[in-house]
């Protein structure tokens, strides 16, 4: 008789675990958890920062992975598009193959050199495009516009 009463209390719990996790799963779902991992976001958040090369994720994963080897790529891709989704990171377009990452958000456009396929900023005012809409009724959300050519250090 005690074998069935633990196995009744084991089974119990077990079910209340399971209510538990499926409870704290539809959670962690919720758009309301997006930022829930912030170690890890911000561990994402520093590499594009510090890295300062406008970064692709997989630049991104080789920066985190070697100071913290546990984390896995999949962790960083997600919050990579959880924090462009939210505004703190710019995905600024994929230049040779591969989408980059900025953490400067300010109104500011790109230079790719074509050497060495570095992206710099290019911190100046250009003429407001809004516009564009006028002419043809579109709705612009957003635009980007990138320059290309040689950097300072190709072009010597």
């Amino acid at each position: 008789m005690k074998q069935d009463t633990e196995w009744l209390s084991r089974a119990c719990s077990t079910d209340i675990f399971n209510d538990m996790i499926k409870e704290n799963e539809s959670h962690i779902n919720s758009k309301t958890a997006i930022k829930r991992n912030t170690i890890q976001r911000q561990l994402v958040f520093n590499a594009v920062k510090e890295l300062n090369i406008h970064a692709n994720a997989e630049q991104v994963y080789e920066y985190v992975v070697a100071l913290h080897p546990s984390i896995s790529k999949a962790t960083v891709y997600r919050n990579l598009g959880q924090m462009v989704d939210s505004g703190e990171l710019l995905n600024i377009g994929s230049f040779y193959g591969t989408t980059h990452y900025d953490h400067n958000c300010h109104d500011h456009y790109h230079f790719m050199c074509e050497e060495c396929n570095r992206v710099f900023d290019i911190n100046t005012i250009f003429p407001d495009v809004s516009n564009i809409k006028d002419m043809d009724g579109f709705e612009i959300k957003g635009h980007n516009l990138s320059f290309y050519g040689l950097c300072n250090n190709c072009k010597k």
